[in-house]
């Protein structure tokens, strides 16, 4: 099959090699010092100095990804799919067991189904890929490969929706999806393809719609502060933000404090009517009379896992939260020496292989490393670029005490563990480790939170915004002062000589946009408060702003 773009002045980007591509292009999707013929396995990039090339090296050299010869598409591999599978055994199990049921909706969607709603269609238009033909034979029609699944199951939905006492239907699938408009791709950040899960669900009222939409914002809240711990701001997407064709979108936003920059978590959308007018889903009601139903749609992708590297992750690589690492525990046997006796170091590996089976009995994730080709310090960086949260050590010393000494691998505190009651100790350990990476995230998230009343009110929003920050203000909510705010807080980026370029609108050097309008507002919007931006308008909530992936 041949997938060409649905504009085809741009789809000449695909057949480009990646020796042939535009040198930032190259840099976010294979860098040099990655390529197979580095020996390289450490991190030497710093986060704080180049953060993009930090990212490659610690998502390729601990083992999340690879890259892959068609731009914008990784390799998950293990380690980072293992992650991905602990959020969806979370997730799964909040929504199934509020009602929700899993199914499969094939990938393709007829151009036919695909324009039969406008609004929908404009939004996704520059983003969907389209197969043109099967072996060399043109297709008599092309068919799009699903951004999001809307025109895919509402066909179905109408079928199988004829009466209130069908209602309410509340279905989800775990999948991927293509979205291929955009010039730099990040991985997890800013993909081409992605796995995600999407909710598609249908009610006889607005208000069962809308008390479904804050029930699975607030699960997507608890993957991120309870799973990842990642803090994020729950609100509402403004009109010109929201979900295209939708009545209203609800997000979780999330801060990365390294580039200053936020990124959108998860959505959760009110689609109202529009989509059941457009596809024909009706119900006889109780009264006799027909009615369109309320939907909503809902997702959350494997962007989840990018965030949580680039909040958590450090100078030496990944630092795991120990709720989604796929090991929380690595044994790493040490003291064993030339002049160490094979009886004592069976005695060793004995004593190692006796602490793994009982942390394993207890439900913790646990691995022991017992290659004798690499030193202990190797597996120490080894296990420390791969963010496992917990080392725990043993040599001669700690055998003949009954001990084990612990690493932290969030803050690196050592401290010597008893035997007896190991496994209660490491549940309490990781326990905490948890819960302090979440502090952690937080503090830093709110240092860099300002709440400004005012365009110039402390130093100025654009001067805020360049020392990476997201601000809360007062707003009035008017689409068109929202292009104003981006227009005023462009910072556009400049080629070696000086020269100002034109910037790619998804990047985050552009201008600050609205991130969401706060469900938690700093404050009471009193009469006649006027729109921090200087329209003149009245204000309406407090919105937060910033420059966003």
């Amino acid at each position: 099959m041949i997938v060409d773009k649905i504009n085809t002045t741009k789809g000449k980007e695909n057949k480009q090699k990646p020796s042939q591509a535009p040198k930032a292009a190259k840099a976010a999707t294979a860098p040099a010092a990655d390529d197979k013929s580095s020996v390289q396995i450490g991190i030497e990039a710093k986060k704080e100095e180049d953060t993009a090339k930090w990212y490659s090296q610690v998502l390729t050299r601990s083992e999340m990804l690879d890259y892959y010869d068609v731009s914008g598409c990784y390799i998950l591999r293990p380690w980072a799919y293992g992650i991905w599978q602990q959020v969806q055994g979370f997730l799964d199990g909040l929504i199934q067991e509020s009602g929700v049921e899993n199914c499969y909706f094939p990938m393709f969607v007829s151009g036919k189904a695909l324009e039969r709603e406008k609004d929908h269609v404009e939004g996704f238009a520059p983003e969907v890929a389209w197969v043109t033909k099967a072996g060399s034979s043109d297709l008599a029609e092309p068919i799009a490969i699903r951004p999001t699944s809307e025109t895919v199951m509402y066909p179905a939905y109408a079928k199988w929706i004829q009466s209130h006492r069908d209602l309410p239907m509340r279905l989800n699938q775990w999948c991927n999806v293509v979205r291929w408009e955009f010039k730099h791709p990040q991985p997890f950040l800013r993909t081409r393809e992605f796995l995600w899960q999407e909710g598609h669900t249908a009610f006889q009222t607005k208000e069962e719609a809308d008390a479904e939409v804050i029930e699975i914002l607030d699960y997507y809240r608890r993957v991120y502060e309870e799973l990842l711990a990642v803090p994020v701001v729950p609100g509402r997407k403004s009109e010109k933000e929201k979900f295209a064709g939708g009545l209203y979108t609800t997000t979780v936003e999330a801060f990365v404090p390294v580039t200053g920059r936020a990124i959108q978590g998860a959505t959760s959308h009110c689609l109202g009517q529009n989509f059941a007018k457009m596809f024909n889903i009706q119900i006889n009601a109780e009264n006799g009379e027909n009615q369109y139903v309320w939907q909503n749609s809902w997702g959350l992708t494997t962007r989840v896992i990018g965030v949580m590297v680039m909040v958590h992750g450090d100078n030496k690589g990944l630092v795991l939260p120990p709720r989604v690492a796929q090991v929380q525990v690595v044994l790493v046997p040490c003291g064993i020496t030339v002049k160490t006796t094979p009886e004592q170091k069976e005695a060793i590996i004995a004593y190692i292989n006796g602490v793994q089976a009982e942390l394993k009995a207890a439900g913790i994730r646990v691995k022991a490393d017992l290659r004798d080709n690499y030193s202990p310090g190797y597996k120490f960086n080894h296990w420390e670029m791969r963010g496992v949260p917990v080392r725990l050590e043993v040599g001669p010393k700690d055998m003949q005490k009954e001990q084990v000494l612990s690493v932290r691998r969030d803050s690196g505190v050592k401290a010597s563990m008893e035997r007896a009651g190991l496994a209660a100790s490491i549940h309490e350990l990781l326990t905490t480790i948890q819960a302090d990476m979440l502090a952690k995230a937080t503090a830093e998230r709110d240092e860099h939170l300002k709440v400004i009343e005012e365009w110039d009110d402390q130093e100025g929003f654009v001067t805020l915004l360049d020392n990476k920050n997201v601000i809360m203000a007062p707003w009035c909510t008017v689409p068109e002062c929202e292009d104003t705010i981006k227009e005023k807080s462009t910072r556009a980026p400049v080629a070696a000589d000086g020269t100002e370029q034109a910037a790619d609108e998804k990047a985050p050097s552009m201008g600050a946009k609205s991130l969401c309008i706060p469900f938690k507002q700093p404050g009471e919007i009193k009469k006649g408060k006027k729109c921090f931006a200087g329209c003149g308008r009245d204000a309406v909530e407090y919105a937060l702003f910033g420059r966003s992936y």
